[in-house]
């Protein structure tokens, strides 16, 4: 298993011992947006989910806080999402997240890319609680970098996507509402042109009301080839 620690706004931390992680999938709050992704999913020979929105359970251990992963080849990339974490009190708490992804692998079967690379959690967290009247407005945005130089590649709001509150209650309906639970979001649309297979992702969460902001940044390295 894996153990997160998650510090809280004033300035207390909450230790997470992470029992199951699940992957969010084709979770865009308008629907009929989602139908015509999946469309173009399938003409790069992505297979389609048989619902949506899809729920992957993946590898607890993969949920992890690091500056750093290694990867197998050029063709993976991170998405821009949120967390909803159940610390092990039962309270819901609210984190950035990047779902990094092996998009070849991606094409044989999306559950399959999401067991491939970690999900990587920022190291500090609000409580759901404090941000639920506004959660609409909260900004989820990411950066890639190649050679040196930052490019915007994703910028919306949670307003795109299905609420925490939603997801919240399709765990408590699977009995899988319980300490120790991560749940990472789906992702926002990515910006035309700008090369995702990139060498850092940085991804932020921000409150414009407060102008607090959740970060969490890493490096992708590929690992030597194979030997044999």
């Amino acid at each position: 298993m894996a153990l997160l620690t998650f510090e809280l706004p004033d300035g207390t931390t909450r230790a997470v011992d992470v029992v199951q992680v699940l992957n969010a999938g084709y979770a865009g709050r308008s629907q009929a947006d989602v139908a015509a992704h999946v469309a173009e999913l399938a003409e790069l020979g992505v297979p389609a989910p048989s619902v949506t929105p899809a729920l992957y359970p993946v590898s607890p251990y993969l949920a992890q806080h690091t500056d750093r992963i290694s990867v197998q080849h050029g063709r993976t990339s991170g998405e821009a999402e949120w967390a909803l974490v159940v610390d092990g009190d039962g309270e819901l708490l609210l984190t950035a997240a990047c779902d990094h992804t092996d998009r070849e692998l991606e094409v044989h079967g999306v559950a399959w890319s999401k067991n491939a690379g970690p999900d990587v959690l920022a190291r500090r967290a609000w409580r759901l609680a404090e941000v639920q009247d506004r959660l609409d407005a909260l900004t989820l945005r990411a950066w890639v970098t190649h050679g040196g130089e930052e490019t915007v590649i994703q910028d919306g709001t949670l307003a795109e996507l299905l609420t925490p509150g939603y997801w919240a209650e399709v765990l408590r309906e699977r009995g899988d509402l319980v300490p120790g639970t991560v749940l990472i979001s789906g992702t926002i649309p990515m910006t035309e042109g700008v090369d995702q297979f990139a060498g850092r992702w940085r991804v932020e969460l921000g409150d414009p009301a407060t102008g607090d902001t959740i970060e969490l940044a890493y490096d992708v390295v590929r690992m030597p080839a194979p030997i044999g």
